[in-house]
């Protein structure tokens, strides 16, 4: 009888992404295999990479060792890569977690996480009991900001709420099982990077959901992708859905197709007073309040002197309109390396690039207006660095917005 675990897909995709679209395997599960830490090591010995998962009522905690588990009659001597994490199961499916090192004991009953960063305190996990003991100082790491969601049932909030005050005989979990991670770097570097990436994600996405234009002189931002067929438009509007909605989506067809953005705004069917949606005097809600001028970031020595004749055309009379321009350069290679690692700036040899260079000369756009991604293309699971480019780029070009808003506000 085939052994299923008790995450949903919802919870199973959340840890994937968190460590890089990684694939688990179940090794362990508490309520068939029972409640015995020697049949635990037993089944996880030698298996690379863990994430042990515990189940409450409202919550999940875990912990994520990479390596492999020790012989079932040593312990980890050397510290050990770590992180420990709390995810909230509710609509926001919220993911808080903790990189550490840590050295792993056991005896009979119990697994114990030391902390040396942590002034010796440690997490231990009872089988015989069926709980776990956090210190303190770690719950604080992984709770949520502010207050106001302790009102919230979830996540570690509702752990903490358990074992604060009572015994652990009083706060049972539910189930525990272990998993053996598939398709993960096996380097520490990685591992502390992708976990950065994914928090500096959701901050980000967590900014641009928040956003709101300037002086609230509007009620939403208009942004006109312009660019050659092929460039990446349809790719990036593809993009930036699919980091709404959490999963990768097709809604607008990517290059030549019929009904790509490009034909859209096709010049053979030019939008004339004579459409039915044609505004002759558009308020300000109704105007495009930033372009983005939308290139191949590998094409821009190829672009021909007619495609140039055309963009500083439209460039003269999207500058006459006092509208804000970026350039957006897609197709980046390498996305993983752009990014300084406190991933606020791009590293200063992909500035240096000719590429870049090329694009600020030929352009006349200035270097902190030219936004650089990689678009999602052909893959199939989402990536927090892709992501990062993408929603960096996004804010960038609301921030141009906000620029136009204020320049007509202070006239």
């Amino acid at each position: 009888m085939a052994v299923t675990t008790r995450l949903t897909w919802n919870e199973e995709r959340s840890f994937q992404k968190l460590l890089g679209n990684v694939s688990l395997r179940l090794l362990y599960k508490s309520s068939v295999h029972g409640d015995d830490i020697a049949e635990m090591q037993n089944r996880c010995r030698c298996q690379g990479s863990t994430i042990t998962v515990i189940y409450h009522s409202d919550s999940i905690f875990g912990i994520f060792m990479l390596g492999h588990s020790s012989e079932q009659s040593k312990s980890f001597i050397e510290p050990d890569a770590s992180f420990f994490f709390s995810l909230q199961k509710d609509e926001t499916m919220e993911m808080k977690f903790v990189f550490l090192n840590s050295t792993v004991t056991s005896n009979s009953k119990s697994l114990i996480f030391n902390f040396s960063s942590y002034d010796n305190k440690f997490l231990s996990l009872n089988f015989s009991k069926r709980c776990i003991n956090i210190p303190r100082s770690l719950k604080e790491k992984l709770r949520a900001k502010s207050d106001s969601n302790f009102s919230k049932k979830g996540g570690i909030m509702f752990l903490e709420a358990e074992l604060r005050g009572k015994s652990d005989s009083d706060s049972p979990y539910l189930e525990c099982e272990v998993f053996r991670v598939e398709g993960i770097k096996d380097e520490t570097g990685y591992i502390n990077r992708i976990t950065r990436a994914t928090q500096h994600r959701n901050s980000l996405l967590a900014d641009v959901r928040a956003y709101s234009p300037f002086a609230n002189l509007v009620s939403e931002i208009r942004i006109l992708l312009l660019g050659p067929v092929g460039s990446g438009k349809s790719s990036f509007f593809n993009s930036v859905k699919s980091i709404f909605q959490g999963h990768l989506t097709r809604q607008a067809i990517v290059g030549s197709d019929v009904t790509s953005i490009t034909d859209q705004f096709s010049p053979h069917k030019p939008i004339t007073p004579k459409h039915p949606t044609f505004i002759t005097s558009p308020s300000l809600k109704d105007r495009i309040h930033c372009v983005a001028f939308v290139f191949d970031i590998n094409s821009m020595d190829n672009l021909s002197s007619k495609m140039m004749v055309k963009f500083k055309q439209i460039q003269k009379e999207v500058i006459n309109c006092g509208v804000a321009q970026v350039a957006l350069l897609t197709k980046v290679k390498n996305c993983n390396e752009v990014l300084q690692d406190n991933f606020l700036k791009m590293n200063k040899a992909m500035i240096s690039q000719s590429q870049i260079q090329n694009a600020n000369r030929r352009l006349g756009i200035p270097l902190s207006r030219i936004l650089v991604v990689e678009n999602y293309a052909s893959e199939r699971e989402m990536d927090p660095l892709k992501d990062i480019l993408i929603l960096s780029a996004l804010k960038q070009m609301f921030r141009a917005a906000d620029d136009f808003l204020e320049d007509l506000h202070l006239e």
